[in-house]
């Protein structure tokens, strides 16, 4: 599958997790029955990046293993988001552009279409 494959950026994947964050609160997502799972998913993603947001990214190991533990929350998101079936374009475009900024593109690419990404988005990569 076609995907962007950019250098990890935890600084920027702590904003993008912001804009996740927004985004469902906007849509009323954890406003849903049986929504906490989300919330306390969402919040957890949050709070993984927020000691990247406006520095630098780390040294390797560091990264490696918080781009690892932030994937493994931002999969069990998009679990959360299929389940209640909120997914959306733009949200699964912020998915993909979170999952770039970790350093898996591909697995971004993938994941994205099942947070409701449009497959024929031109925001997508060819």
């Amino acid at each position: 599958m076609a995907h962007f494959q950019i250098p990890r950026n935890l600084p920027h994947a702590a904003t993008i997790a912001r804009r996740i964050q927004v985004r469902l609160e906007k849509s009323g997502a954890f406003e849903k029955a049986d929504s906490e799972t989300l919330l306390e998913e969402t919040n957890a993603l949050v709070l993984r990046l927020a000691p990247f947001e406006g520095g630098d990214d780390p040294p390797d190991e560091e990264g490696i293993a918080a781009s690892e533990e932030t994937a493994a929350i931002g999969r069990r998101l998009v679990e959360e988001i299929e389940r209640l079936e909120i997914g959306e374009d733009r949200l699964g475009q912020f998915v993909r552009n979170l999952f770039e900024c970790l350093g898996l593109g591909e697995e971004g690419a993938e994941i994205s279409l099942r947070a409701g990404e449009n497959p024929g988005s031109l925001m997508r990569p060819v």
